[in-house]
């Protein structure tokens, strides 16, 4: 079975881990100077790299090579070369133990940590506990689990991970070193995409590249996912192809149909939605991207030095498609209103079994004459 290309291009060393340098930073000097903590907790998006993190942590702290090299050791990061490096990466660490706790979140697996902590490590420095989807764990886990960190053996680091840090009783995340996992701009997204394409030698026109990058919206495991899933289908693909393998429509449809919205022109706006209906796209998705849009044209409207980070999220041309429909902008109100009705719509359409209905009547409330 071909390894996944999530898998295959997972960071191996920290300055790998990109768009979270800080993060990145802190970690790799603290293991630099052998100040690496008890506790941590990597909260933020969806695919952002905390699980990565935490492997990169396991295989820093028991790395063989840093511990028999003083000078590699300065560098803060694995060698990936030792046998520890090897067996973290390839998942066969007896002393790395991952739980998922939306899976495990009783009190029982918190109670067999609590045993299983006690015991050296068979083989490591380092025992490591990469609890993911920390916040699932049940209340009597949890003080299971804050019994454990308020008094962790020497050779035991945790991890835990989640994507809802509020939901983190703070007894817990008090006791730990907390690092939030930023969403990642668009285009360091597309970027990887680009040399992950040519690694593999794939045929993606750009455009088609983007709308993959979009949809991810800022998680590199559903990018890479989503470009495998394309890839799978065929090695040469435009970007009418991965609308439809996808079913969501790229960005110059999506540009097309808010100029005619914004030029209310009613009918073109009535046709193109019956054109992208006809050919299947995901409307409740469409609906989605013009509330962004549009309230991305009409905050560029009121202050244009947002140019500085639709730049991070858009390619050039888009950008410069914003800032042409803003200047279009002569009824702010109307805009308003209209993006006020598509949230409307958009509520209404995830429950309704005639998807298009709530939409199209959205823009004729607001375009008739």
């Amino acid at each position: 079975m071909a390894l996944a290309i999530y898998r295959k291009y997972r960071p191996r060393v920290f300055a790998d881990l990109i768009g979270q340098e800080l993060i990145v930073e802190v970690l790799s000097n603290a293991a630099r100077l052998d100040k690496i903590s008890h506790a941590y907790l990597f909260h933020g998006p969806r695919g952002t790299g905390k699980t990565t993190a935490a492997r990169l942590l396991a295989k820093v702290v028991n790395c063989e090579t840093r511990a028999k090299d003083e000078s590699f050791r300065k560098k803060g990061e694995p060698c990936n070369k030792c046998r520890p490096c090897n067996e973290i990466d390839e998942g066969r660490a007896l002393d790395v133990i991952e739980l998922d706790a939306a899976s495990n979140r009783g009190i029982e697996e918190m109670r067999n940590i609590s045993d299983g902590i006690r015991l050296a490590p068979t083989s490591y420095k380092y025992k490591v506990f990469i609890i993911d989807e920390a916040h699932q764990l049940t209340k009597f886990a949890a003080d299971a689990l804050l019994k454990t960190l308020e008094e962790p053996p020497t050779h035991a680091i945790f991890v835990l991970a989640t994507t809802e840090e509020d939901k983190i009783p703070l007894t817990i995340s008090s006791r730990t070193q907390r690092f939030h996992f930023h969403r990642l701009p668009i285009q360091v997204v597309l970027e990887k995409l680009v040399k992950i394409v040519k690694a593999e030698k794939l045929k993606i026109d750009g455009a088609a590249l983007e709308l993959i990058a979009t949809s991810s919206e800022g998680s590199f495991r559903d990018a890479e996912s989503l470009l495998e899933q394309v890839a799978s289908m065929s090695d040469s693909m435009d970007l009418e192809s991965v609308e439809r393998i996808l079913g969501k429509v790229g960005f110059a449809r999506t540009d097309a149909l808010t100029g005619y919205l914004l030029a209310e022109d009613l009918g073109r706006v009535l046709d193109y939605l019956a054109e992208i209906n006809e050919a299947g796209f995901n409307l409740i998705q469409l609906t989605k991207d013009l509330v962004h849009y549009l309230r991305r044209i009409l905050a560029y409207k009121f202050d244009n030095k947002l140019e500085q980070y639709y730049q991070r999220e858009f390619t050039q041309d888009e950008v410069e498609a914003i800032k042409k429909h803003a200047a279009s902008v002569k009824n702010v109100d109307k805009v308003i209103q209209l993006i006020k009705s598509l949230i409307r719509a958009y509520s209404q359409m995830r429950y309704s079994p005639f998807v298009l209905v709530p939409l199209e009547v959205a823009i004729i409330e607001n375009l008739k004459s």
